[in-house]
């Protein structure tokens, strides 16, 4: 904008002040006030999120020195990778993520799977007792799986169907150890959060119009047909919402990942376990009795959190355009 211009637009401005008789002054300067406010107080809350962060993210570049310099604050004076190397070396990172990627890919995509076709019968059918059912569905969610525990442990211990397998073989099956409790807890949308993503779908279609279904109906289509080629695609973005959060639950999760895939190496388990190997390192390394100070291994354990969450955080970058809309849409509507 020219010199002229601008000498133009601020004669307007005055000249529409003297007209109101100051208002549109009071008007402007309390709206910029009030968008600085809003930004300090934006940032000041960005800041509290992201400042454990960012402390892990400096301290994992330290030296062991480093962490009992009172000098050093923020940025490491010794700044090292050794740290991530070792750190990789004591979770057996890469077999780790893989098998992590993979257990928390097959989980989800099943869980969401079954609870899309639980969620949609909700919002849709009516049947026997569905107030009854939904709110178990609501327990579910409400309930700690603590709860639970022992009465999964000793199902998958010693499986049986109606006494087939002890009737054939003698003995009843032990799951445990396996994908099997997983994949069959899943299927039975008794999975991880299971209840919250049935009462997200069930929302989300409650919203749709039922015109669309019933336009379908007059088309010629099924019911089955019209769930998949007109209610699903109109579902991708609580679905993409849904995926996300079972993923990253599944992910972080050592509860159910130590009760039932003991022989299965995870990047949770890993994680809870490197306090020990870091140890059994340096008593390998510097002789028995050796042990690494509280520092140092609270900086192996924000390594290691950081080695573990990066992924989480591509996978979010990746699909937070959909992960956002989801939200705007699903509203809650009873």
């Amino acid at each position: 904008m020219s010199k002229a211009s601008a000498k133009i637009e601020r004669d307007k401005f005055w000249e529409r002040n003297r007209k109101s008789d100051g208002y549109l002054l009071k008007k402007t300067i309390g709206s910029v006030l009030y968008k600085i406010a809003r930004a300090i107080l934006l940032f000041g809350l960005c800041f509290l999120i992201i400042q454990p962060l960012l402390n892990k993210i400096s301290i994992s570049f330290m030296e062991e020195q480093d962490l009992y310099d009172a000098t050093v604050i923020s940025l490491p004076r010794n700044f090292t990778t050794s740290n991530y190397k070792l750190s990789s070396q004591l979770m057996s990172y890469w077999v780790c993520l893989r098998n992590t990627v993979f257990v928390a890919l097959l989980v989800s995509v099943i869980q969401v799977s079954a609870c899309t076709l639980v969620g949609y019968g909700f919002a849709r059918y009516k049947f026997p007792f569905k107030n009854f059912w939904f709110a178990c569905v609501m327990l579910s969610i409400l309930i700690p799986p603590q709860t639970i525990s022992s009465s999964l442990w000793l199902h998958f211990t010693f499986f049986d169907i109606f006494g087939i397998f002890k009737a054939i073989t003698g003995n009843t099956l032990n799951l445990r150890n396996s994908m099997a409790p997983y994949i069959m807890m899943c299927i039975g949308c008794m999975g991880l959060k299971s209840g919250l993503y049935i009462y997200m779908i069930r929302q989300f279609f409650r919203n749709i119009p039922k015109e669309l279904e019933e336009a379908a109906y007059v088309d010629g289509c099924g019911k089955l047909k019209t769930f998949i080629r007109i209610m699903l695609p109109d579902a991708k973005p609580i679905l993409t919402s849904c995926f996300l959060f079972a993923y990253v639950w599944q992910w972080t999760d050592s509860y159910y990942a130590k009760l039932f895939l003991g022989r299965i190496q995870l990047l949770p388990k890993a994680l809870t376990a490197l306090t020990g190997r870091l140890g059994d390192y340096y008593t390998s390394i510097y002789g028995t009795g050796s042990m690494p100070s509280a520092a140092y291994e609270q900086a192996m354990i924000a390594t290691g959190l950081l080695m573990s969450i990066i992924p989480l955080l591509l996978i979010y970058l990746v699909a937070q355009k959909g992960f956002v809309e989801s939200l705007s849409q699903s509203g809650i509507k009873m």
